[in-house]
């Protein structure tokens, strides 16, 4: 009982942390001159027993399983003596990173665990300079190993994090070796369950940046709703302060000299030019942007643009925009995905929204997607939603629990700040109403609008129903500038279609509302014209014609995302002619055939005004 009630008061005081204790200590962001891309082949060991952290009984792990030790394996079982070895990195199989062990090996399809992961490189290194190691994504927790010494570790496995390894690098043959843990418990965001694939490893690109001394470490920039840009620069080193620091936008002809306070930051304000186009989906405009600071430079391409509510009307530039969308999972297109996003994997699958669907907008669900995504709607014009993985039901009374998710949201949002395409942070999704759960979802709405309040704050919500009415009786949307819902009548139920039709929606007059799922499944060359039946191609494209008929009668309704883009790999989804491990409500298949219902929604968007 006391411990109890200890938690409820951390959970209700947790709102007042400040949100400079959340800031990473270190960033990287923005692209630079000396970094070296760690992908490739790396060696990997499996540890299902976690022997390379623990031995029986709980004791230290033996040396002779210790994964991360430096030692050549072969030299040592050529010495005599008593030793030997049960491990040897060196000699271990291959898998290409970034990429989820899940598609490296059938062997790998369902592993849930530990993995050891060894890359051996050189780096020239220069007097004076400082070296980081930037993962940006390993799922879901990371134990970072360079040269035998540890050198970081990070829990959450879609979020970047930095490791200084200046004092442990060296010039030639180095060894960095990570742990990989894919295990959730009742504690991990999101939590044990969830509905889409494991994808275990490191997933997401490894950096070796080099940078001088001092160094800017984070440089943002983006149009207030007064017209100003505003933005700042934060430098790191023991040269900090007091430093001359320039902001350069050539395409605006614009230089902004600053110098950094006592704590190393500099702050921009500055009428925006008259000749800066705003960007939107329709004309993306980005501007190549330089920060400097002496012998360091950093550079990004941004866009410049405003977002806001008023009344139930979602505003883009001052302009009323209806969202026109898809979700979407991060999942590559092809039959063996591997949560492998480059650019061009990112364009594949937008451009399918932005050119096939004739959309404007994506939910990036469930989490904070690939870097490259957001990159590439920044550049294609796309409106998103970027999420965090509050995920059904996490351990709401375990302040641990929400620091991690707290944590995650500003990891996301110092990444994210200078991408003009971002414009709802979602902090959960179809979570069950409750005291405990309104509280913490509440302290992650503080957290953003104390981190990044230049965005709009939505959750995907669970719906009551009575009858045909719908109500949204949650008590967050107090903290919600955009109300949205995820609803499945007509598929997950005993709804007929005629019967979806009829339902009736009671929602708030005063607030945007979206519809940020709806869907049903299809397996890709089922057709049954006669009898029209669940998993066909035609159920799902009359499901998608019903519930848009019905959409179209609510009056706040400003925006679409059906789930989903494509469909994608879930273990919960068995069905062993339609599903096979896939959950098939995707507009196209996992390799890319448009299903029925795909055209239904495009000309559904493409006959609806802006």
């Amino acid at each position: 009982m006391i411990r109890r009630l200890l938690c409820l008061l951390a959970l209700i005081a947790a709102p007042a942390l400040a949100a400079d204790a959340l800031r990473p200590p270190l960033l990287l962001t923005g692209a630079r001159a000396n970094v070296q891309d760690l992908s490739g082949r790396w060696t990997y060991s499996k540890d299902l027993y976690r022997t390379g952290f623990t031995d029986i009984n709980g004791w230290v792990a033996k040396s002779r399983m210790q994964r991360h030790r430096d030692v050549d394996v072969a030299a040592e079982e050529g010495k005599p003596g008593p030793a030997f070895f049960e491990f040897d990195l060196d000699r271990g199989p291959a898998m290409d990173i970034p990429g989820a062990w899940n598609s490296a090996t059938p062997e790998l399809r369902y592993f849930d665990g530990l993995i050891w992961f060894q890359r051996r490189f050189d780096a020239p290194m220069k007097t004076g300079q400082r070296s980081f190691l930037r993962f940006e994504a390993v799922n879901y927790r990371a134990y970072v190993y360079l040269n035998g010494k540890e050198v970081g570790r990070h829990e959450g496995g879609f979020t970047p994090f930095v490791v200084e390894v200046t004092d442990t690098l060296r010039a030639q043959g180095n060894r960095l070796v990570v742990g990989v843990d894919s295990k959730h418990d009742a504690d991990s965001v999101p939590g044990e369950i969830t509905d889409w694939d494991l994808y275990g490893g490191i997933t997401r690109p490894v950096k070796l940046i080099q940078t001088p001394a001092t160094f800017i470490d984070d440089a943002t920039l983006r149009l207030n709703d007064a017209g100003r840009l505003v933005g700042s620069l934060q430098l790191n080193g023991p040269q900090a302060a007091n430093r001359a620091v320039n902001l350069r936008i050539a395409g605006l002809n614009l230089t902004l000299p600053a110098r950094t306070d006592a704590n190393g930051e500099a702050r921009f304000d500055v009428a925006a030019p008259a000749g800066l186009k705003r960007w939107s989906p329709d004309a993306p405009t980005l501007y190549d942007v330089e920060f400097d600071a002496g012998d360091d430079k950093v550079r990004d391409r941004i866009g410049f643009r405003t977002i806001a509510v008023r009344g139930s009307e979602i505003l883009l530039n001052g302009q009323p925009i209806f969202l026109k969308g898809i979700c979407i999972h991060e999942e590559e297109i092809g039959p063996n995905p591997a949560r492998r996003i480059d650019d061009a994997a990112a364009r594949r699958l937008l451009g399918e929204v932005k050119n096939g669907l004739h959309g404007n907008y994506v939910r990036l669900s469930h989490y904070p997607h690939n870097e490259a995504m957001l990159r590439a709607a920044d550049e294609i014009g796309l409106l998103v939603w970027s999420e965090i993985p509050v995920y059904w039901t996490v351990n709401w009374d375990n302040p641990a629990t929400l620091g991690l998710a707290r944590r995650m949201q500003a990891e996301t949002i110092y990444r994210d700040r200078n991408r003009a395409s971002v414009v709802l942070w979602s902090i959960g999704n179809e979570t069950p109403v409750a005291d405990n759960r309104t509280r913490f979802h509440t302290a992650l709405a503080e957290t953003v609008r104390a981190l990044d309040p230049s965005r709009l704050i939505s959750a995907a919500l669970l719906v009551e129903r009575k009858g045909d009415t719908i109500h949204i009786a949650d008590p967050l949307l107090k903290e919600l500038d955009v109300i949205a819902v995820n609803t499945y009548a007509g598929w997950y139920g005993d709804d007929t279609l005629e019967a979806v039709g009829k339902l009736r929606w009671e929602v708030p007059a005063d607030k945007p509302l979206l519809f940020s799922e709806f869907g049903a499944d299809a397996q890709v060359g089922f057709r049954d014209a006669t009898l029209r039946r669940k998993f066909s191609e035609d159920y799902q494209a009359d499901y998608y014609r019903a519930t848009l008929a019905m959409a179209a009668k609510v009056p706040t309704l400003r925006g679409l995302s059906p789930w989903v883009l494509k469909d994608f790999r879930s273990p919960r989804r068995e069905h062993p002619v339609f599903q096979n491990g896939w959950n098939r409500k995707g507009l196209i298949s996992e390799t890319g055939q448009r299903k029925l219902a795909f055209e239904v929604v495009a000309e559904h968007y493409k006959a609806r005004a802006k």
